[in-house]
């Protein structure tokens, strides 16, 4: 029985998730989703199931519509900690998701860092 890509991506992206949530209990969540065509990123009070920031690649105000690269994904990670900050949030924790922390997710994480964001 093989396992495909899709399968094993469901299986990391729960048992990151899993992982986060016995350690982190009580904090906002950094959820970060990446396609082939855009990155985005949410924080997310999964006590109250509200989302309190987002940002997007999506948004024409960051001139990178379409974009999903390393500079894209910096400047989402940037807009994301000033939202935070904005909305009084300085301390989440990362979800990756299924995604390896590499490349597009570690310049979102460390443009996020850089913003004033602890994780």
């Amino acid at each position: 029985m093989a396992n495909t890509k899709l399968k094993l991506f469901e299986r990391r992206r729960l048992r990151v998730r899993a992982k986060l949530r016995r350690v982190n209990s009580g904090k906002p969540r950094l959820s970060v989703h990446r396609s082939s065509k855009n990155i985005s990123v949410q924080l997310i009070d999964d006590l109250q199931g509200r989302t309190l920031a987002a940002a997007s690649t999506l948004e024409p105000s960051f001139g990178v519509v379409g974009k999903n690269n390393v500079e894209a994904a910096a400047k989402i990670g940037a807009a994301i900690a000033e939202r935070a900050k904005a909305a009084g949030i300085e301390d989440v924790y990362f979800d990756r998701g299924g995604f390896i922390y590499h490349g597009k997710i570690k310049a979102l994480a460390d443009a996020a860092r850089e913003g004033g964001l602890k994780f």
